[in-house]
């Protein structure tokens, strides 16, 4: 079984630190987050500014007056903010946007948060603070999804239990494991499912030195692949928090450690490495 291990979280390399307001935020259970920024006593209209990273896309919310001097900025699940890193900053009538610091962060309800059959979709946001304090919203947006949930590593195997969001399991649905550096290397791992959990067994020595990157076909061969991730929780990136062990054992390609990992978009993994 496996321990994770907290550790800093993949940062922005191109920006500046903070020396604006700060921003607490507040997320509910349906994905929706809601910010309090610190009023700084201006009077003319304010908005709360998401731009996503790399691109010319932006999301605009008014600032309202709230308690205790704040500034109120609500983004609701219905809402849509597509996948990638979103910068937050506030903007004061025609001024400059000023880029925002986070404040306190409540997100207990991201916590094993389940979400609701109502739509095909699973959104996730997560606020958090940039290696320069900088506050940033990390949104997914899947359909379908599949949650990837425990994780066991095995002296020769890897274990994982899943479950499936926006759409169903047909009998003949199985998980594939497909080579980063080579997209015609495919590995098929059979599942048993209950309803939308599914359990899949992955044996390293199936699998030659490389990337291996595990998608769900939940209609067998003729429907589409579903990225198998972790998403519903409340941190950003998976990757340098859950870390799991590796295992040394001989196959046909000689000897080889391996083991999973979440990618930087929180997606699961598996790292077969030779071993000189």
């Amino acid at each position: 079984m496996t321990t994770p291990a907290p550790t800093a979280a993949n940062q922005h390399l191109h920006e500046a630190p903070v020396t604006g307001p700060r921003a607490d935020c507040v997320a509910d259970s349906a994905g929706g987050l809601t910010f309090d920024v610190t009023d700084r006593g201006e009077s003319a209209p304010a908005h709360l500014l998401l731009r996503l990273r790399d691109s010319e896309r932006e999301v605009r919310l008014p600032l309202a007056p709230a308690a205790d001097g704040r500034l109120r900025a609500a983004l609701p699940s219905s809402v849509e903010l597509p996948e990638g890193r979103w910068d937050v900053y506030v903007q004061v009538a025609d001024d400059e946007p000023r880029r925002l610091a986070p404040g306190v962060n409540d997100l207990r309800a991201l916590v094993d948060r389940v979400p609701g059959g109502s739509h095909r979709h699973v959104a996730a946001r997560v606020p958090y603070s940039t290696r320069y304090g900088n506050l940033t919203v990390r949104s997914w947006l899947r359909a379908p999804h599949a949650e990837a949930g425990e994780i066991l590593v095995d002296k020769d195997e890897l274990s994982v239990k899943a479950r499936v969001y926006g759409t169903g399991l047909a009998p003949d649905a199985y998980v594939e494991l497909v080579a980063r550096k080579a997209s015609e290397a495919v590995v098929r791992a059979g599942l048993t499912a209950e309803g939308s959990e599914f359990r899949f067994t992955v044996p390293y020595r199936a699998l030659s030195p490389g990337l291996w990157d595990l998608w769900l076909r939940p209609d067998g061969e003729t429907g589409p692949r579903v990225r198998i991730a972790r998403l519903l929780d409340d941190i950003a990136d998976k990757k340098p928090i859950f870390t799991y062990p590796k295992v040394t054992l001989e196959t046909e390609y000689g000897p080889v450690m391996a083991g999973p990992f979440y990618t930087g978009d929180n997606d699961l993994a598996v790292k077969v490495a030779a071993v000189e």
